[in-house]
């Protein structure tokens, strides 16, 4: 998305930046005092994804939010770094760059394989990491194969970015949060359409599923030692909550809350319920 031209009515921009940390230009918003939390989003979102967590977060701590690159109002600068080590590296570097010491890191899906691997580079928050419908598991059966298959032919295949941004409906993006579970307002649903309809957010979206694999930090998951706490919503049908109760099995450190009633947006759904347990 270009900046600031599509930055017209997107939530929380006057806490907006722009920061160059190569190979990326990246989208920060940075508000509040007190600990410093970390939110990263999951893929295909953007800081619009904690517009309700992040005020509240704020009125007690020292809050940043980043787009992923190419992802939201990030401009990427490099379209192979878009998998799991090669972000997680370009985001410490930017930490590091701005003298960031988050105390905590909030993740949401994939971000939190992000927040993750962030840790095993050598951030260590005191206060650990908030995972909240986490992405901790590959795709099984068919999806499996399929899903990959049909994300990397996407990503090389030219114009495919265009087609998809220039045909995709308000209905369509309507379905698709329909069909994670969650329930949105229309203004969270008019933000996820806007991202839809941005050629370059589509491109790099579909640049992170392609160069995504998980094999190697799953396998290490017992080596992690942080606290972790994993929210999950019951009624999350993209990622299911079988998902974090595998993962907190595995997780040295790590405890489990179910939320009834709440989907993969569960922090978009109720994000006071979500900023209560954060804080406790």
């Amino acid at each position: 998305m270009r900046w600031p031209e599509d930055a017209k009515n997107w939530p929380l921009t006057q806490h907006s930046r722009r920061v160059l940390c190569r190979p990326h230009r990246w989208h920060v918003q940075e508000h509040g005092h007190g600990p410093t939390t970390l939110l990263i989003h999951g893929a295909g979102g953007a800081t619009q994804s904690f517009r309700h967590l992040f005020p509240l977060l704020a009125q007690d701590h020292h809050v940043i939010a980043v787009d992923l690159p190419g992802q939201g109002f990030t401009q990427s600068g490099a379209q192979q770094r878009c998998g799991l080590d090669h972000m997680a590296e370009d985001l410490l570097a930017l930490i590091r760059q701005e003298g960031w010491v988050p105390n905590l890191i909030v993740a949401h899906s994939a971000g939190v394989a992000i927040a993750l691997r962030l840790y095993e580079l050598g951030l260590r928050p005191d206060g650990g990491i908030v995972g909240i419908n986490a992405a901790l598991g590959n795709f099984k059966g068919v999806a499996g194969w399929l899903f990959p298959i049909m994300a990397k032919t996407l990503a090389v295949t030219p114009f495919s970015a265009s087609l998809f941004a220039a045909t995709t409906t308000r209905n369509s993006v309507h379905n698709l949060i329909k069909g994670t579970g969650s329930t949105l307002q229309p203004e969270g649903l008019d933000l996820y359409y806007r991202l839809a309809r941005d050629r370059g957010h589509v491109d790099a979206t579909l640049s992170m599923m392609a160069q995504w694999s998980l094999d190697a930090l799953l396998s290490r998951l017992e080596k992690i030692n942080t606290p972790v706490h994993l929210i999950t919503g019951q009624n999350d049908k993209a990622v299911p909550p079988q998902v974090s109760r595998d993962a907190v099995a595995r997780l040295p450190n790590a405890r489990l809350t179910e939320l009834p009633d709440l989907g993969h947006l569960a922090h978009e759904e109720d994000a006071q319920t979500i900023a209560n347990l954060i804080r406790a």
